[in-house]
């Protein structure tokens, strides 16, 4: 990791840090409100099972690159769980500093670390080769239903 930047879990300071300006650069987030981003920030602290991490750039005061890890419950596998690491992302101008890398990593050992017997992903074919650099295979086919209207929280 470069100087001056640390891996650490999502604060609610993060939102005027660029927390969702980082996630814009991987998906349409809306026009979220600083409000709206600390309900759902208690939101998942209550539930407990979400694990949101950031990379701080401590000088630009930035969140350069972020991932989250969701512990799944199952009845299978003798009431196992599973990782699902999800919206991870690099901030433009920050690629090439192996953050994807240090995210991924860190949130397989929050996995591991939370009894998880296997982690997921879902990632376009474009992003397959990175994920393989960082350990994890090709397995299944992923599939979606979107809801029309839903885009956001009622």
């Amino acid at each position: 990791m470069p100087p001056n930047h640390i891996i650490r879990p999502l604060e609610l300071t993060d939102f005027r840090k660029g927390y969702i300006e980082c996630l814009a650069n991987l998906t349409v987030v809306g026009d979220v409100t600083e409000q709206m981003f600390a309900e759902s920030f208690e939101d998942m602290q209550r539930a407990g099972c979400y694990f949101v991490i950031v990379i701080e750039d401590l000088e630009l005061t930035k969140v350069v690159a972020t991932g989250t890890l969701v512990v799944e419950q199952k009845f299978i596998r003798m009431c196992g769980r599973v990782g699902h690491i999800e919206d991870i992302v690099v901030a433009k101008g920050q690629q090439g500093k192996r953050f994807g890398f240090t995210i991924i990593n860190q949130l397989k050992e929050l996995a591991t670390a939370t009894g998880c017997y296997k982690s997921i992903l879902d990632c376009s074919p474009d992003n397959v080769p990175f994920y393989e650099k960082c350990g994890l295979e090709k397995k299944g086919i992923q599939m979606a239903a979107y809801v029309p209207g839903a885009a956001h929280k009622l």
